[in-house]
């Protein structure tokens, strides 16, 4: 289980690498909305599984999960500043999970959406790569204002 645990976190974190790099975030969507599925690592405040919705840096790996209940959904790439500032800051308010890299197993690395953000921020910042946000000034700006909810 722990090699397992490690397969996830490394494709996590190759999750971060990939989507900063290429500046696209892969879904796939149906007529009904996006690939969800439950959390394994967090509860709600009723002690229910979170809903996690499921993202991917490659395109590979999203297509290799359409099948069974997902077997109608299309691929959808998403950008990187549109999944910051829209997807992540709002899946937060509404209590979701972020899913990475999930395969077709199901198995995948389970992110909170600010703590996400923290993550991508910085990869950005060691690339010395800034992103054109609309709500923000800047990837500092961003960073300082999601610390501070975290406080």
């Amino acid at each position: 289980m722990l090699q397992h645990s490690i397969l996830i976190e490394k494709r996590h974190e190759r999750f971060i690498k990939n989507v900063c790099k290429s500046g696209i975030v892969y879904a796939l969507r149906d007529k009904e909305g996006f690939a969800t599925s439950t959390s394994v690592n967090f509860v709600n405040d009723e002690e229910e599984a979170v809903g996690i919705i499921c993202f991917w840096a490659e395109k590979a790996l999203a297509i290799s999960c359409i099948k069974e209940e997902w077997s109608k959904y299309k691929i959808t790439e998403i950008q990187l500043v549109e999944f910051i500032e829209n997807w992540c800051i709002g899946m937060d308010h509404d209590g979701l999970i972020i899913g990475t890299e999930f395969d077709q197993n199901m198995f995948g690395f389970e992110a909170e959406p600010l703590a996400l953000i923290l993550q991508l921020v910085t990869e950005l910042k060691a690339n010395k790569k800034e992103l054109n946000f609309k709500n923000f000034k800047n990837s500092t700006d961003l960073e300082k204002q999601v610390k501070a909810i975290l406080e």
